[in-house]
Parts: C-alpha cells; structure tokens; sequence
C-alpha cells in the first residue's frame, strides 16, 4: 500500500487515473507501475473533445519513466477508447504521454535535456539506457512540437549562408534570425528555389516584417529575394567579411605572384608572410607586427595590395550611406590605379554590388550570426561523424540550433 502511495505522489496521477499495483525485478532492475482507471469514468474523444463513455480498451501498453532508485521504471495500462458519432472508435489520451508515445512526458523532458547536452546521439543513449533510434525519435519529436508551437511573428533582419552538406559539392541554405541567434529555415542545396521557399513559407505579415537581410553576394540567393520580398532591393545587405574575404584572397594572388619572380632571383623575403598579409592589422600579435613593419611594405606590389586591403574596411566606419559612397569613389580610383590585377576584379565586383554594399549604413548588419551557427552546425556534423541523409541532418540543426520550444507538456 505504501508502495502505490508512493507513486501515486510520484507519477503525480490524478482521478479518474490511479497506481493499482507496483512491481519489484531486481533481476531485471526494474519496476513495472500498474495503472488503472475508476468504473464509470466518461471520457473525451481526442479530436472533438466530445465526453462519451468507454467502447472498450486497447492492447495494454507499457511506457518508460524516469529511472527510481536506479531502476528502470516503466508504466503499464490499457488505454479505453471511445466510439465517436464523427470519427468513430478512437483512442483517449492519458496523461502521462503524448499519443504514440513510448516515454512518459517527463522522461521525454528528461531526454531532451540530455540530447541538447551531450556531445553525440550515441552518447546521450549511454546516460538514458536507450537505442539510438530511440533517441532519435524523441528528437524528431521535440522538433515537430517546437515547430509547431512556433509562432508566426516578423523576423525584422535575417542572414542568409550556406553549410556543406558532404562532399562533392552538397549544400544547405540556412537562414537564422540575426537578432535571437538561431536557425529559421534549412532547405537543400543553394539555389533560387532553396531560399525561395523560405519566404514562401512566411505569411504576408512576416515577409512585410523582414526589414534586412545579410548575405554574400551568391547570385540564386539575390535573385530570391528580389524575386520574393517586397522592396527588396533597399533590404539586402551584402555582408562585409565576405566582401573582406575575397580581398584577402586577392592579396594573396599578389603575394603569391611577386613571391615566385622574387625567388628567381634568389629573394626569400616573402617566404612564409601568407598570414601576415591576410590578417586584419588589429588581430596581429606583437611578434607579427615587428615581421609585418620589418618588410620593404612600400616598394612591395604585396604590400601595396595590403594596403589597398586594410583601407577598404573603413567602409563600414561611416554613419551614412552618403559619405561611405565618397569614401568608397576615393579608394576605387587608388585601387582601380594600382595596377594590381586581382584587386582590380575584387574592386570592380564591389563597384559592381555598391548599393547593397553601403547598404549596410542603413541596417547595420552583417553575418556574423550565421556564420556562428555555421560553426556550430559544423561540430555538430563533425561530432556525428555526418548524417545519414540530409532530412536528419536538418532536424539535427533545428534541434540544437532552433531555439525551439520542444518540452512535451
């Protein structure tokens, strides 16, 4: 008696639901928890939440709880089900779990817990005592739940990247709400159509709530969202570490190029100075700064071209589009002089994308953000050892980067 007592208090069950029975295998380590009903209980249907009296009962059924005193403890009942006038003989709900559940709620908000905190399936199946599959399900679970809690609110400034799938060139689009730090969407490949059916699964609200949108320059993903959201073409920001990116490499084509004709001549001076001139001068340490101030910089077509470089990012240091534009005209007439081919083509690029380039005066933002969750959605691929196939994949982004609310309850 004490025992039913106790879990009666523990399950925290409540009438007409109650423990009829409690069973201790220490063999197998576990207890197995009878639960039963009142005589008489009327009960809802689950779709039209019509009161109706039982028709009959289901199979008996068994769910996983939480672990009692290290015992595997596992709930048992025979569900009643109802005969419906409109959809006919259903099963009820119970309380403990959500239907077709094989875990009890609280088991499942356990599981969960453990999933977001472990650092592989396989791992998070050694703590709970579970397969893998098992653990799988209850993540593809928390995901359906949370996205169906989602609500259907404006997201004022997104970002737009891509994360390799696997090799050979497979992609997914991401798009992350700049501003809480999390995954909106994921959808296969990088094309138009990938980031078009983003914006065709928001509502007129949402896509009219979208205030800016932070990307590289990647032609399909423009042509989306010219294509899809209204007045995009003041809304799109191309990102500047991208645009910093390409002159980087730019530099180091120079650097490459000037280093070769240099060694035929017996000149080793550019000899292992790739880093020097890709990083920021702000990130240098000490020790790379006295390399860096050590070199002919002035009479070097590579320093020349780290000076081109490092200048272009006091574009974004100016608080209106108005004087990044003067700013921009002046360090294009020094680049476009320099005869430097590659800085050339990067400067003509961004001459090219200006307007969404300065862009970034009016909305102040970049990706940043995306390229954090990139990072993570990267470990969490490298820490799986990859991914069956891309739908696992997208749920495991969705699950650890979200931001759902996935708890049953």
């Amino acid at each position: 008696m004490q025992d039913i007592e106790l879990y009666q208090q523990v399950l925290g069950l409540s009438l007409p639901w109650k423990v009829s029975g409690v069973k201790l295998d220490p063999a197998a380590q576990s207890i197995v928890v009878d639960v039963a009903h009142a005589e008489g209980t009327r009960w809802h249907c689950p779709q039209c939440e019509r009161e109706l009296a039982a028709y009959d009962h289901s199979e008996e059924r068994t769910w996983r709880h939480l672990d009692t005193c290290q015992f595997q403890t596992l709930l048992r009942a025979r569900v009643p089900r109802v005969n419906c006038p409109e959809h006919g003989v259903v099963q009820t709900e119970v309380p403990w779990a959500e239907p077709r559940g094989r875990f009890t709620m609280l088991f499942e908000r356990f599981a969960i817990q453990v999933l977001l905190a472990c650092q592989t399936t396989q791992g998070a199946c050694g703590v709970l005592g579970i397969s893998w599959d098992e653990a799988q399900a209850i993540r593809d679970r928390a995901v359906r739940r949370g996205q169906r809690r989602k609500e259907l609110v404006p997201v004022p400034r997104i970002g737009v990247d891509e994360k390799a799938f696997r090799r050979g060139h497979r992609y997914m689009t991401v798009v992350c709400d700049i501003d809480r730090g999390v995954v909106e969407f994921v959808s296969e490949n990088r094309t138009k159509e990938s980031l078009a059916a983003y914006f065709d699964s928001r509502t007129p609200q949402q896509l009219r709530g979208i205030k800016a949108v932070a990307m590289d320059m990647w032609e399909p993903y423009v042509q989306a969202t010219l294509a899809k959201l209204p007045r995009a073409a003041t809304k799109i920001v191309f990102d500047r570490f991208h645009i910093m990116k390409h002159m980087g490499e730019a530099v180091d084509r120079v650097r490459r190029r000037e280093h070769r004709d240099k060694l035929r001549a017996g000149d080793e001076s550019l000899k292992g100075t790739k880093y020097l001139f890709l990083t920021g001068s702000e990130n240098l340490s000490e020790k790379k700064r006295r390399e860096l101030d050590s070199l002919p910089i002035t009479i070097l077509k590579t320093g020349r071209a780290w000076a081109i470089k490092e200048t272009l990012r006091d574009l974004w240091h100016h608080a209106t589009v108005k004087e990044a534009r003067l700013f921009f005209d002046r360090w294009y007439s020094w680049a476009i002089r320099s005869r430097l081919k590659p800085v050339k083509e990067v400067a003509r690029m961004v001459k090219g994308r200006l307007d969404n380039v300065v862009s970034y005066c009016r909305h102040w933002i970049t990706n940043a953000v995306s390229e954090g969750l990139n990072s993570k959605i990267m470990s969490l691929k490298r820490r799986a050892s990859g991914f069956r196939n891309s739908d696992s994949f997208k749920t495991a982004i969705y699950f650890h980067c979200g931001g759902l609310d996935m708890d049953p309850r």
